[in-house]
């Protein structure tokens, strides 16, 4: 049972720690009983999160460096988890003031007149965490606070009484964790003033001085210095941030997926709509494609958000062309990526050339290079095969567009008309069955589809851009048509 007065609580086992204390002694009860931390963070097991033990060890300040999308908040919220489900202050301090310890007025006047009878609240670990976006309106005042001059009259007190001061969001945040997002963002100024309130331990306030020796865990979180140039961390403060963990993006496919699939917010409709592996991995090849895109502003970097975005937008498009067909079920297509193409202009910053390009024509680039990547993991690369001296397997399927035939595939396609517009092709089928001769039918017309976009990725046909769709044909008719243009494509 919790204990309701001072005396009460005297009268327990309980011990006063500070807040990187109690983060400590927890996260040591999680290391020997092999406990897993951090729940839902993948890929930073041998990276990030080893670093954010030490720092929590050690008892420092960190500050989470790194580009957008990188889960640096939702490391921070989860450091909420160390922290002891509850503990007590004193009822009615606005800073959860420590029974043991009181550091303000209202907390050390309570004792006094009220001594072991002091009324004890308990808080539980939830709210022990304060989260403010940094911005460059963020004033001292909302922050640290001000003096309150309504106060001062109604209390009949003079500007010089700590009591008419209305406190900020870090001293309400003290015996908690205050997470800063975007540190850099920060009016210089401001970053002084929490300098002084991490090396000083005392708040300044129009001049008012008080002593204030606040408990509290700051996480601060960045984007590299050079990200823009809309501001940097100062030195003094960046000094006393004990430690830096430097933040990283997915670096396999496989971490990429689990990311994915855990964040993405599907119905229960929409799961059971087909999504294949193939089509999974070109998700998330379509991000990494990005990240190394001469288009792409690479010190903005692109947001683990694109894929997750990307994924749901690519079942939902599957998904209404299952309702407006009325067909009962249906599997995401490769003709469907072209519903994630708002997913991905929304995601990217472009460089000069990629404005150029402009973001339609550039997503249409990266999904182009995720195809042509991710093609020899199913079938033999069709430049080698066409300079073998063995028979080229493509040969049957080219041969049938030089001829002058072309096929539209396009996101609305029943399945019915799907399967018969790829049945087309001479050897297409025959071609995916040699391979892969054990897929489903699903799998099968997926793989004929992909085949197509892979010999377009190779050059080796020739692939327009329609609304919602893809038209394939001989790679030569585009060549000598001189009216086609870039300008001509529809890339919307």
């Amino acid at each position: 049972m919790q204990a309701k007065t001072l005396g009460e609580l005297k009268a327990t086992s309980y011990q006063s720690l500070s807040v990187k204390d109690e983060l400590r002694k927890n996260l040591i009860k999680q290391l020997q009983n092999k406990e897993a931390g951090f729940e839902g963070i993948l890929g930073y097991d041998d990276t990030v999160i080893p670093e954010l033990q030490t720092a929590i060890l050690a008892r420092h300040n960190v500050l989470l460096l790194g580009l957008r999308g990188q889960a640096k908040t939702r490391i921070a919220r989860l450091m909420v988890n160390l922290l002891d489900e509850y503990i007590p202050y004193i009822a009615g301090s606005e800073i959860f003031d420590d029974p043991l310890n009181p550091i303000s007025w209202f907390g050390r006047n309570e004792i006094e007149t009220k001594g072991d009878k002091t009324p004890i609240a308990w808080l539980h670990r939830s709210e022990r965490y304060t989260e403010k976006l940094a911005t460059p309106d963020v004033t001292v005042a909302d922050l640290i606070g001000d003096v309150d001059p309504i106060k001062a009259a109604n209390l009949k007190l003079t500007y010089n009484d700590e009591r008419v001061i209305h406190f900020g969001l870090i001293p309400r945040a003290h015996r908690s964790i205050f997470v800063i997002n975007e540190l850099p963002d920060l009016q210089a100024r401001i970053q002084v003033a929490l300098f002084n309130m991490l090396q000083e331990k005392d708040i300044q306030i129009r001049g008012f001085k008080l002593r204030l020796p606040l408990d509290i865990q700051f996480v601060f979180t960045a984007n590299p210095e050079d990200y823009t140039n809309r501001g940097s961390i100062v030195t003094p403060l960046k000094d006393r941030i004990e430690s830096q963990i430097l933040t990283h993006y997915p670096k396999t496919i496989e971490i990429s997926r689990k990311i994915t699939f855990q964040e993405a917010k599907l119905t229960e409709e929409q799961r059971l709509i087909e999504a294949d592996g193939l089509v999974k991995d070109l998700v998330e090849q379509v991000a990494f494609e990005a990240r190394k895109s001469e288009y792409i502003d690479q010190k903005s970097g692109v947001s683990a958000r694109l894929t997750i975005s990307a994924f749901e937008n690519l079942i939902s498009n599957a998904e209404r062309r299952m309702l407006v067909s009325r067909e009962k079920s249906t599997f995401v297509r490769i003709s469907d990526f072209s519903g994630i193409i708002p997913a991905v202009t929304g995601k990217i910053e472009l460089v000069y050339e990629g404005e150029l390009e402009g973001p339609a024509k550039v997503a249409h680039t990266l999904i182009g290079k995720a195809i042509k990547h991710l093609f020899a993991r199913y079938f033999p690369d069709p430049t080698r095969a066409k300079k073998s001296k063995t028979a080229n397997p493509y040969t049957e399927i080219t041969e049938w567009f030089t001829e002058g035939n072309t096929i539209d595939v396009d996101d609305n396609l029943t399945l019915t008309n799907y399967k018969k517009e790829l049945q087309k092709v001479n050897g297409l089928e025959a071609l995916v069955k040699k391979f892969h001769p054990k897929l489903s039918a699903n799998q099968t017309l997926l793989l004929m589809e992909f085949v197509l976009h892979g010999l377009s990725e190779f050059s080796q046909l020739n692939k327009n851009y329609l609304n919602g769709g893809f038209g394939f044909s001989d790679m030569f008719d585009s060549l000598f048509n001189a009216d086609l243009t870039d300008d001509d494509e529809d890339f919307g």
